[in-house]
């Protein structure tokens, strides 16, 4: 058991350093590492991890790592696979905090973005293939991963789609069951988004506020890092006047540049407002819910699976999970494969995860060391 938990502080820490491209990017390294390589689980097993944490608040990626701790190395896994994650991330992030509140700016990473985005596609447009081949089982969930796929082009919202697309998989895959059997209400937690608690605008600040208002968020937050951005501006800039929009923009440019857990955005903004232990009681606070989750759902996992009701619910959430993971990776491409020199990275990365067993790792810093040599030449 020792040995698997320095497995897993081991990986989780190299991919919490190296993982640049938010969740999709992050759960394509995972199922790089741990199925591909490692071999701790099967396909279908990751598909069933991926499918639960869309079904609970919280950062995908982040979860994925605290499930796979604890498969890998029981409870004290869950704790280090998540935190050791979660750390490199954070002590980044409270870096360029630091160089932000001395000297008002926080250093560009625009170079090394440049590089590694173009890899990233590469990496996420084989681990959906992987992937895709076991989630799409049939016509049925062929069918509503292009119609999840679609629909992400008319900007309906994230939880919506995943809720859509298990219960449509579901109710077709037991329509004859219908009529011999009562059917339960099956309740999916949705986040109640955006209503702000009641308080006085531009409260004093205290770390228990702090820590607490990041405990809430972290507790009913789905979606991506904008999601996010419309809570913290609910929150710190509307009802506590904490912060203003500018350092809200600030501290989200630096979640999304840096690698790891977007939600190290927290981190960022707790130690705008309260230094080293602001920046602690933030981050504690916005991933501690995600653990206690984790630690709920993960040995229900198997008996969804085994469910007839249930097993369909997580095979249609699974298909439109990956819908989602291929919309993010198309928004990417678009932004990031602008010249030949992207381009061409793109190509090479992919030409590499196809046919080689290169480590993903490599690629990246491959990538990053592109980016940067463009960026100084130019």
């Amino acid at each position: 058991m020792r040995r698997h938990l320095t497995e897993v502080a081991g990986l989780f820490l190299r991919l919490g350093a190296t993982a640049f491209g938010g969740p999709a990017a992050h759960i394509a390294m995972m199922h790089d590492e741990v199925v591909k390589r490692r071999k701790w689980l099967s396909e279908q097993e990751f598909l069933d991890l991926l499918g639960a944490t869309n079904l609970i608040p919280g950062p995908n990626s982040t979860e994925m790592a605290i499930h796979l701790g604890l498969l890998r190395a029981g409870w004290l896994g869950l704790v280090v696979g998540g935190a050791c994650f979660i750390l490199p991330a954070m002590c980044i992030v409270m870096a360029l905090a630091w160089v932000y509140v001395g000297y008002g700016a926080t250093p560009t990473a625009a170079g090394v973005l440049e590089g590694v985005k173009p890899v990233m596609i590469a990496i996420i447009g084989k681990a959906l293939w992987d992937l895709g081949r076991k989630a799409v089982k049939n016509r049925l969930t062929a069918g509503v991963g292009a119609a999840v796929l679609a629909l992400t082009a008319f900007n309906v919202n994230e939880i919506a789609l995943l809720a859509l697309g298990g219960a449509a998989v579901m109710l077709a895959e037991n329509a004859g069951r219908l009529r011999s059997a009562r059917l339960r209400c099956l309740a999916l937690p949705l986040a109640a988004l955006g209503l702000p608690a009641a308080g006085a605008a531009a409260a004093g600040f205290s770390l228990s506020g702090l820590f607490l208002t990041f405990l809430k968020i972290g507790s009913v937050l789905y979606g991506s890092g904008y999601v996010l951005l419309a809570f913290m501006r609910a929150d710190f800039v509307t009802r506590l006047g904490w912060l203003t929009d500018q350092q809200l923009i600030d501290a989200i440019a630096v979640g999304q540049v840096t690698p790891g857990p977007v939600f190290t955005t927290a981190t960022f903004v707790g130690y705008v407002l309260g230094g080293f232990p602001g920046g602690l009681a933030a981050t504690l606070g916005i991933f501690l819910p995600s653990f206690v989750f984790v630690a709920l759902v993960h040995r229900a996992i198997p008996k969804l699976r085994s469910s007839v009701w249930l097993g369909s619910l997580l095979d249609g959430v699974n298909v439109a999970s990956l819908a989602l993971m291929a919309s993010v990776t198309l928004q990417l491409g678009r932004s990031s494969l602008v010249d030949v020199t992207t381009v061409g990275l793109a190509l090479v990365s992919g030409v590499l995860v196809w046919l080689t067993r290169i480590n993903t790792t490599w690629l990246v810093l491959f990538g990053a060391l592109a980016g940067l040599t463009r960026a100084y030449l130019l």
